[in-house]
């Protein structure tokens, strides 16, 4: 098809027809047989052409300027038309150049549904925009590109424009969509008129924006905002220029501000809750020559309607509390960037200071007030900071670790109270629950209260999560080296219910060995599942890890791994479980990485468990998990027959005793002393005067002989081998701590099945009191509590984690 354009003189528009950015020249233009690549009808010309294909939106864009003339001749006031007609389907630009005297200004009026300033580059839905610049002198300055659809209804600026509008080649719209009107001086660069109606938010800039506003101008926005709703004006990007005199403002004209024009810095908090229409100008500064800098300005003003609780205070009393920060924000702050779309939420220390994100600081108390019509979309972040200077002082106070009633009172769901315990060196933390004791949050055991404690040990070059408690369960205590970071986090909304009974604790202790040492004391019949810290990451290399587990009186526990074996290979050194009660004669199961995991075993007395990593060879780590239950002890029906029977012989030989006593009262003789001339009898002084230790001599046995005990015999039975002995005190067989079994270092460590315990009591020293005793001929061995190197025979079934009940252990 072909096209004729016929352009008039007194129109002054000029059309141009060219390639494409980018585009090669695969569709040319001909004029009758000439071939051309452009095209260029100037005024008074008529043409006609034809494009060589079917599609030249492909490849051509066309340009139509239309000069206007408003300082030699009248302007043309009134609608702007698209013209000329019957233009080809391309993409096309209108531009109309107006110049104009600085002492007069022009107005562009737009026809709703007015237009939407964007930022430089984005792209409209409909792809129909609008860009705005102003020409005073020879300098150019861009006053913004709009879309359609938004508030800004009215532009004016002082002295000439040039005004774009983009189209697209399949665009319906046949009219400019504004018109241009006379106005007087308006004495700065341009004043932007937005109308708000109803509940709605704009989003506006500087001219130039994201470059720099001019130097020493001012411009103004107007907002035309219905009386009975309210407006608040948020600075969301900023920047300021080196100013040699006056300085960079915003001024505010307020309905009903004795004070007006308010003046405020950028960096201050804007006016908000605005009762109807007011005007925000933006004054610039004389900038440095060498350095001037930019001054830039993106905000957003949002309108709502006055809520119902805006004139409600809440009390929030932190002036006894230290090192605490409470942030009050919108769910899902600071990962989630707010929409300038979403709902307004506002939180208010003052009447005329609200944002969507206020900080409160220790020490000081406040009054703040909620402009938001639904309160559940806030929360609130607080962190307290506890460190120790004094170690002496420190070591005698405890800390409470619970939420303050000035946060758990606020109508405002609290989402992570964070404690950051800062120790110093060789002093650790020791975090105690010993009401509610701590559960942790294991797959087969996973926590439901309200609230849970993920804590973390960190160090500048490592950090171990060692994992996730809620209250309600059997740990009572945790110690911890190095720096330790508590997050209390909430879930639903029971926690205020459920704050009043928090029990945790905070203490400052001397160093420990472990990077961890957990001590757990469960109820009778309780199952307790445990896993090691960094859960399902393994331990680093090199970390150990105890758990102390104490069993009830009456009660005996059983022990159980949830595999086989650790499941790593080591690089360097080895990785250990160590086991060990905490009985006289216990000895210590020990378990290399290569070796298979101890079968489930019953524990009779408190005891440890402990491990050890390695370097391993790969990336896998180690990770361990542990079950343990808790039974009633069975009693042996043949035991008590034993002490029935034993106290029957007692008595019987009472008896006996009181008849030959009463018998030989009056003949008998005081007690004698047995002297034993085989030892040396000098006044004990050190240590050397003895020629044998005092294990190996008897100089500390000094027997004084009841005549009565002749009748001793009478204990004895037919075949010589005496009876058992009934609550009689077992001797100490070696030395039994509170601290839980070492693994020997990784460089020493031999390939051992078991360690028995092998070492010797320390000798007493000269301060020691010789002990006065009864001899006695040595009773039978204690109760055996199985080989720490054989399998154990019990019941088996009870794990591998339970085998049977918890197939869906996670490993």
């Amino acid at each position: 098809a072909s096209f004729t354009i016929s352009l008039r003189v007194v129109d002054n528009i000029t059309v141009m027809i060219k390639l494409r950015p980018g585009v090669s020249l695969s569709c040319p233009i001909r004029i009758k047989n000439v071939i051309r690549s452009e095209l260029k009808i100037k005024p008074g010309e008529s043409v006609t052409f034809t494009f060589t294909c079917s599609n030249p939106e492909k490849y051509f864009i066309m340009e139509i300027q239309k000069n206007i003339d408003c300082v030699s001749g009248p302007c043309p006031f009134g609608d702007v038309h698209l013209y000329p007609p019957g233009l080809p389907r391309l993409n096309r630009t209108f531009i109309w150049d107006v110049k104009a005297s600085t002492k007069a200004g022009l107005e562009l009026k737009f026809s709703t549904p007015w237009l939407r300033q964007v930022e430089p580059g984005e792209t409209c839905p409909d792809f129909v925009s609008y860009n705005i610049n102003s020409c005073i002198d020879m300098a150019t300055v861009n006053i913004g590109t709009f879309c359609r659809n938004g508030s800004v209804s009215r532009v004016k600026l002082l002295g000439g424009v040039v005004l774009s509008l983009h189209l697209p080649w399949d665009s319906p719209l046949t009219t400019s969509g504004f018109n241009i009107a006379n106005r007087s001086s308006i004495k700065r660069l341009c004043i932007i008129e937005s109308i708000l109606k109803g509940e709605s938010s704009t989003t506006l800039m500087s001219p130039n924006y994201p470059l720099g506003f001019p130097e020493d101008e001012l411009m103004t926005w107007q907002f035309v905002i219905p009386s009975n709703m309210r407006a608040s004006v948020f600075f969301h990007n900023y920047s300021l220029s080196n100013c040699e005199k006056k300085e960079e403002r915003v001024e505010y004209y307020l309905p009903g501000s004795l004070s007006n024009p308010e003046v405020f810095k950028l960096s201050d908090s804007q006016p908000v809750n605005i009762a109807g229409s007011f005007n925000l100008s933006l004054q610039g500064c004389d900038q440095d020559a060498q350095n001037p800098g930019i001054l830039r300005l993106l905000f957003q003003v949002i309108v709502q309607h006055p809520q119902l609780n805006e004139n409600v205070t809440h009390l929030v009393d932190l002036s006894k509390e230290r090192n605490m920060t409470v942030t009050i924000h919108f769910e899902g702050w600071p990962s989630r960037t707010l929409l300038m779309s979403e709902p307004i939420c506002l939180i208010c220390k003052n009447p005329r200071t609200c944002d969507r994100v206020l900080t409160l600081v220790s020490g000081a108390v406040y009054r703040i007030s909620f402009l938001c019509k639904d309160l559940s979309q806030l929360r609130i972040t607080a962190e307290k900071g506890i460190s120790c200077v004094d170690l002496q002082w420190c070591q005698r106070k405890t800390y409470y670790l619970s939420v303050p009633k000035a946060i758990t009172q606020l109508p405002i769901r609290l989402h992570k109270f964070v404690w950051k315990l800062l120790a110093p060196d060789l002093t650790n933390v020791e975090i105690t629950s010993p009401s509610l004791k701590l559960q942790q949050h294991v797959p087969e055991q996973r926590c439901n209260t309200s609230y849970s404690y993920s804590i973390v040990s960190a160090t500048p070059e490592t950090e171990l999560n060692v994992g996730i408690f809620c209250p309600g369960g059997s740990i009572e205590k945790i110690q911890m080296r190095n720096n330790i970071t508590i997050s209390l986090k909430t879930f639903g909304k029971g926690f205020p219910n459920e704050s009043n009974s928090q029990d945790l604790k905070m203490s400052f202790v001397p160093h420990i060995k472990d990077e961890c040492t957990f001590t757990v004391s469960p109820d009778p019949k309780a199952k307790v599942y445990l896993q090691s810290p960094n859960w399902p990451y393994g331990l680093p290399p090199y970390v150990s890890i105890s758990w102390y587990v104490l069993v009830p009186s009456k009660q005996v526990a059983r022990l159980g791994f949830s595999k086989e074996r650790m499941g790593i290979a080591c690089d360097t050194g080895h990785a250990y479980v160590n086991i060990k009660e905490e009985t006289l004669g216990a000895e210590e199961t020990v378990r290399r990485e290569d070796e298979l995991l101890p079968e489930p075993r019953n524990m009779y007395h408190n005891f440890w468990v402990n491990i050890s990593n390695c370097k391993p060879v790969d990336k896998k780590q180690l990770t361990l998990q542990f079950l343990v239950t808790f039974a009633d002890k069975q009693i042996n029906l043949g035991v008590i027959l034993g002490v029935v029977a034993g106290a029957g012989v007692l008595a019987a030989i009472g008896l006996t005793v009181c008849c030959v006593k009463k018998k030989k009262k009056k003949s008998q003789n005081p007690m004698v002393g047995v002297y034993n001339a085989n030892v040396n009898t000098s006044v004990p002084g050190k240590q050397g005067l003895f020629t044998k230790g005092r294990k190996a001599n008897e100089s500390h046995v000094y027997a004084v002989i009841d005549d009565a005990m002749v009748y001793g015999h009478l204990l004895k039975e037919s075949n010589g081998s005496v009876a058992p002995e009934v609550d009689v005190y077992r001797p100490f067989d070696g030395p039994i701590g509170s601290l839980p079994p070492s693994p020997p270092p990784l460089s020493f460590r031999k390939e051992i099945k078991h360690s028995p315990n092998t070492e010797e009591p320390p000798p007493l020293t000269d301060t020691d009191h010789d002990t006065y005793t009864f001899a006695h001929q040595k009773s039978g061995q204690l109760e055996d509590n199985g080989d720490t190197n054989e399998k154990n025979i019990g019941d088996t079934s009870m794990f591998l984690l339970e085998n049977k009940e918890q197939d869906g252990l996670v490993e």
